[in-house]
């Protein structure tokens, strides 16, 4: 698949860092990083390897993010709730809902099994307070 010159530019400059440890995203855009991009990632400019971390948001979804689903900004479904005013796009989760633990893992097309399969060394779990929104 074709890259963008300013997605180059991106994964170029991250490729330089000096840094033992890198948190980015899954996606660029549209398009999910290879396993081939995040094996670059690992080698560190100077040498050796360095870890490199996904994101991933256990307490709230996001409207940019490819499991969401357009029908739910009409119609949100249950798990799904209340926006979050501090960051446009995101809304907070029932993160114990059964709907929602599917999208992130355990299933055919689970987000934290397409960080898996591109290589990253592991997931950085993000928005973990969120039980203090539902008590």
């Amino acid at each position: 698949m074709p890259r963008s010159a300013e997605m180059a530019a991106y994964l170029a400059a991250l490729r330089a860092s000096p840094a033992d440890l890198l948190i980015i995203d899954l996606y660029y855009g549209a398009a999910p990083l290879t396993r081939r991009e995040v094996a670059r990632l690992q080698e560190k400019p100077q040498g050796g390897r360095r870890l490199v971390l996904a994101y991933l948001s256990v307490g709230e979804a996001a409207d940019y993010r490819p499991y969401w689903q357009k029908h739910w900004a009409a119609k949100r479904p249950d798990w799904l709730a209340q926006p979050n005013p501090a960051w446009p796009g995101s809304y907070r989760v029932k993160y114990w809902s059964r709907p929602w633990r599917r999208i992130l893992y355990g299933s055919a097309d689970a987000y934290l099994d397409e960080i898996i399969d591109a290589g990253f060394d592991g997931a950085f779990l993000d928005v973990m307070d969120a039980w203090q929104i539902f008590q």
